[in-house]
């Protein structure tokens, strides 16, 4: 399989643990974690956001390294909102033990996150950031 078949599978991984994640789906008040949220879409939610995928091949084994950016919206709960949505992100993927379709996940780290006000003074937005190494599975 590819390495975008891998960052394909790895997304659908992600997203299926955020779903079944009860801490997080609290705070978002349901499973609000999309590719592309609806139109109008209430805050607070997540977001499957950028990744970059490059080689992570040695010289005997196939490999791909891949950062994925998660992004948490807040309005109303405000900057401890977002702050909290990222930790919940946290606490449900660092290390996770996900399942990928054709690949299998070497190790799933958390990154880096960031707060910040957007430009509307009105919405916070967390950006938390993983890495993961992936490598094809055995046929």
């Amino acid at each position: 399989m590819s390495v975008a078949a891998a960052g394909a599978s790895l997304r659908a991984a992600i997203h299926a643990a955020l779903i079944a994640d009860a801490p997080l789906t609290a705070l978002l008040g349901g499973p609000k974690i999309y590719d592309e949220p609806p139109r109008g879409a209430d805050c607070p939610y997540v977001t499957l956001g950028e990744t970059r995928i490059s080689d992570f091949s040695t010289g005997s084994e196939a490999g791909a390294e891949h950062q994925l950016t998660l992004h948490a919206w807040s309005r109303h709960g405000g900057h401890k909102e977002a702050h909290m949505i990222a930790g919940a992100l946290l606490q449900a993927l660092d290390d996770a033990p996900l399942t990928l379709a054709g690949h299998r996940l070497v190790n799933f780290r958390f990154a880096l996150a960031d707060v910040r006000r957007e430009p509307d003074g009105r919405t916070y937005h967390a950006l938390v950031r993983f890495r993961a190494v992936t490598e094809p599975q055995d046929e």
